[in-house]
This record gives C-alpha cells, sequence and structure tokens, in this order.
C-alpha cells in the first residue's frame, strides 16, 4: 500500500476565494463518496467571490484566524479523505463520508462567518 503525504496547508494570504474553493471541491469528492447531493458548480465561483471580498473588508485579525482556520480545515479534510480512500480493497464508507461532509460544510460555514457580511 502506498501512502500519500496530505496536500500542504495554504499559505498565509492565499486567495481565501482559492482556498474556500478547494474545501469545496473535497466536499464534491467526499460527497460522492457519500452518495449526497452537491451543489451546482456556480454556487462555488459565486462563494468564491463573495468570500474573497469578505476578506478584503475584514480586519487583519479576522484575516488571520481565516487564514489559519482555512488550513486547519483543509489538513484534516484531506487526511479524512485519505483515511476513505486508504483501502482501496473496499468501498469507502458512506456514512463516515457524510460525517466528512457534514464537517467540511460547517467549516466552510466557520469560515464565511468569521468575514464581514455585506451590507
Amino acid at each position: 500500500m502506498t501512502h500519500h503525504a496530505p496536500p500542504s496547508p495554504a499559505p498565509g494570504g492565499a486567495d481565501p476565494g482559492h482556498q474556500v474553493a478547494r474545501l469545496r471541491e473535497v466536499l464534491l469528492l467526499v460527497s460522492s463518496l457519500a452518495d449526497a447531493p452537491v451543489a451546482p458548480p456556480e454556487a462555488a465561483l459565486d462563494e468564491a467571490a463573495r468570500i474573497s471580498a469578505a476578506y478584503d473588508r475584514a480586519p487583519p485579525i479576522a484575516q488571520r484566524r481565516f487564514d489559519t482556520l482555512a488550513a486547519e480545515a483543509a489538513t484534516w479534510a484531506a487526511a479524512g479523505v485519505e483515511a476513505l480512500t486508504a483501502v482501496s480493497a473496499r468501498p469507502a464508507s458512506p456514512a463516515a463520508a457524510a460525517r466528512l461532509a457534514r464537517a467540511i460544510e460547517r467549516a466552510r460555514e466557520e469560515l464565511a462567518g468569521l468575514l464581514p457580511q455585506p451590507g
């Protein structure tokens, strides 16, 4: 069995829209393993644009917190996907994939909640 290191978290100052888009891509993969419905791709583009704009308006401390949480979420999400797909002899557990999908969705919501809302 071959082990691969999870992808490195995005460095601080990385495009926040890209960070959230990467989490959404992982969510799409995990949702497919869980046989769960997924949001249309257009929603991802809108979300990335909203997050990037809100990040630009956020104070530096909120930006740093966002970067930290995004990096943490990317790390544990990658580890979760690796665990789900580690044993190729058996299919991934849909229940485990669904739990991981819910955790990724909560992380995305928490990240969005750190940033100022338009208005």
